[in-house]
């Protein structure tokens, strides 16, 4: 690719009105319109201070300007430039959003949580953003160590956090995330809590499990409804609240003398060979061949915790050690193994059971998707400020996912940033047709040969056409 012009023959002038940069915002603040956010911010979110004034239109700022990737308070001023006046009325400076977050409390930060929970509601209603969701649906939980610079952030402290598959000693804040997906469909966030720096990944989940139970409820999650995680959540609260709500658990199991021994119980014979990353069919065999095998046993777990007791299925995955003195020619004995075992009460057989645990790492799409998006940075010195930016940036990842899932079936799994690039960060020119005072005609001018145009009028149409009949 070559320049058709000189250097010198070529001039930039920042001075089109009528141009803007996210010719996306269009269709993903129709679907948040159509999905409440502004209305459910005027019903439950009041801050007190000051600058908590006009709450609705401040929270859809911040969303658009996270829409659109700002990862920083000042980077909400993307949304002000060229044509974005003419589109869209009250767009606020990065100034006043700043003070709008910094006027919340926690109790506001909990109000805004009641609005992320029926936002999404709205958006599995008014979208396919969870299909067989009325068969089948996951809650994994998990926590994430977000690194903070300075002494300035309220509430950061030291905390562990895996960077390259080692766990390592971070100064920032921690944030408990639940996300919400199915077998057919890319996973969205049900609730968020920031917590201090030093927490601990299970304080607090029980509470969290619970709401976002109801969530996934409202979600039109009406079928069988499993939670996972890993083992900082084997834990008697958790479990208890899971069988509270008539919810299946699926939860890592911690290696204890107990778990050791009942493992040790299991019979040689039970164990099978699992299709493994690095399995080999064997036409012979009529089978997989693989370091892997899973089997399971009863177990009753938290025996300890007087009326805790949860007896359940312990299904247990052991990997074959590599043996290290075998290229100087000394074989082992016998066989040894690695063990990973999960506390269960899943209805699904041991197979497929064992192989929907493994599947929990979905979540850490939606974590990277959040980090490589408004959760980049915790921007703010106020705690409560950041746990409500937290909060809107699940909002903002669910808005996404579901405008993702009216464009096309590849943008319906699509990253964050896969979705930003596709469908929000299309220039387009406003043209206006008839009256100015609201009544006539925009049209949005985008670049001719997009690549991504159908999925983009898909979003486009669904959102500016009468909205379909759902189910409530």
């Amino acid at each position: 690719m070559r320049f058709s012009h000189a250097a010198g023959n070529t001039h930039a002038i920042f001075d089109e009105e009528h141009l803007i940069s996210y010719g996306g915002l269009a269709p993903a603040l129709r679907l948040a319109e159509r999905a409440g956010l502004e209305r459910l911010t005027g019903e439950h979110v009041t801050p007190a201070a000051a600058g908590g004034v006009n709450a609705p239109a401040k929270l859809a700022s911040i969303v658009a300007g996270m829409v659109c990737g700002a990862d920083s308070i000042d980077g909400l001023d993307a949304l002000r430039h060229g044509g974005m006046g003419k589109l869209f009325t009250g767009i606020r400076a990065p100034s006043t959003l700043g003070s709008f977050l910094r006027a919340f409390t926690w109790g506001n930060v909990r109000q805004l949580d009641t609005v992320a929970r029926q936002v999404l509601a709205a958006l599995a209603r008014h979208t396919p953003l969870l299909p067989g969701a009325d068969v089948l649906a996951f809650l994994d939980i998990d926590s994430m160590q977000r690194r903070t610079y300075g002494y300035a952030k309220q509430g950061s402290g030291f905390g562990h956090t895996k960077i390259q598959g080692k766990s390592v000693l971070v100064r920032g804040l921690n944030a408990l995330t639940i996300t919400l997906s199915t077998p057919l469909a890319a996973p969205v966030v049900a609730a968020t809590r920031l917590r201090g720096g030093s927490a601990n990944s299970a304080r607090g989940a029980a509470s969290l499990v619970r709401e976002s139970i109801a969530t996934a409820r409202q979600a039109l999650c009406s079928g069988t409804l499993i939670l996972r995680g890993d083992s900082a959540f084997y834990s008697a609260e958790l479990v208890g609240a899971c069988h509270d709500s008539d919810v299946r658990f699926s939860v890592t199991a911690k290696l204890d003398p107990k778990v050791k021994a009942a493992i040790a119980a299991i019979d040689e014979t039970a164990w099978a060979p699992i299709k493994y990353p690095k399995a080999i069919f064997d036409d012979q065999a009529g089978g997989w061949v693989s370091d892997a095998e899973v089997a399971e046993i009863g177990y009753t777990a938290f025996t300890s915790k007087r009326g805790s007791a949860v007896t359940a299925r312990l299904i247990v995955r052991r990997v074959k050690k590599v043996n290290t003195q075998a290229e100087r020619g000394q074989d082992e004995l016998f066989a040894t193994y690695r063990y990973y075992p999960i506390f269960t009460d899943s209805p699904y057989a041991l197979l497929q059971a064992e192989e929907q645990h493994r599947d929990h790492a979905v979540q850490e799409q939606a974590n990277a998707d959040l980090i490589d998006g408004p959760l980049a940075h915790l921007p703010s010195g106020k705690f409560a400020a950041n746990a409500a930016w937290l909060t809107c940036a699940a909002i903002t990842h669910n808005l996404l996912r579901a405008l993702g899932c009216l464009a096309s079936a590849f943008h319906a799994r699509a990253r964050g940033a896969t979705l930003r690039r596709h469908l929000i960060s299309v220039p387009a020119r406003i043209a206006r047709h008839g009256r100015a005072d609201g009544r006539g005609h925009l049209t949005l001018h985008l670049p001719a040969r997009w690549h991504w145009e159908a999925a983009w009028m898909n979003a486009f149409t669904a959102t500016h056409d009468p909205p379909p009949a759902y189910p409530a």
